[in-house]
């Protein structure tokens, strides 16, 4: 599955641009920002925390499909022809601040400023390649080392930005979704991480770049 949407950094200039149609929410841990079926009216941006995306099939189970961080878009499948409904559903993960734009506003940016166009569409580009990424690695790769490689996408090793502990808020029902597992099964690779050394739970749990050594392992 989908973790960590990643892309070309939007400049505060360009959000600056977007005032109209602009509001700025806070959302506390757990709390829907908007749910799968609701319309696709806005495109969201998040300012600070995180935000999982997740979609749930019709017998109600719920598969995590995106992590987002602070600095980065979600939503913006409203912005294509043919969706008027949202795909999938966004829950704030601890304490979240977000900007809600409204379709016709950046809609308009993207045609009248052509450098954030370009950023925007480097941006979804981005994300179009991790989601293959991921169903690559849940095809092809055993569940140790999906594991692995959620947690190091979680901690941004090998992303820009200083590697850092994964937020304490994330659960192993949430890992285990991530993954594709069930949770006993996480649970029990979490506790060998440790054993091994390559995850600490200090204050939250704490990734070390030795968990590299599972990921990369043929």
């Amino acid at each position: 599955m989908a973790r960590k949407p990643t892309g070309a950094s939007i400049p505060d200039a360009f959000l600056t641009e977007l005032q109209n149609g602009k509001s700025v929410e806070e959302f506390r841990n757990g709390q829907r920002i908007f749910l799968q079926g609701d319309p696709a009216d806005a495109v969201f941006y998040l300012q600070r925390g995180r935000v999982k995306l997740a979609v749930t099939s019709e017998r109600g189970k719920e598969g995590v499909i995106g992590m987002v961080d602070a600095g980065q878009f979600f939503g913006e499948s409203s912005l294509v022809a043919g969706h008027p409904l949202r795909m999938a559903s966004a829950t704030s993960v601890g304490h979240s601040s977000v900007y809600r734009f409204e379709k016709a506003a950046v809609v308009r940016l993207l045609h009248e400023n052509p450098e954030f166009a370009d950023r925007f569409v480097s941006y979804t580009l981005a994300r179009t390649v991790r989601v293959e990424e991921d169903l690559v690695d849940q095809l092809f790769n055993s569940t140790e080392k999906r594991l692995a490689r959620v947690l190091l996408l979680l901690a941004n090793f090998g992303q820009e930005g200083k590697p850092q502990p994964v937020v304490p808020r994330i659960s192993q029902e949430t890992l285990s979704q991530m993954v594709g597992a069930s949770r006993s099964r996480v649970s029990s690779f979490l506790n060998k991480f440790r054993e091994l050394g390559f995850i600490d739970y200090n204050g939250g749990l704490q990734v070390n770049s030795s968990l590299l050594r599972i990921a990369l392992r043929d």
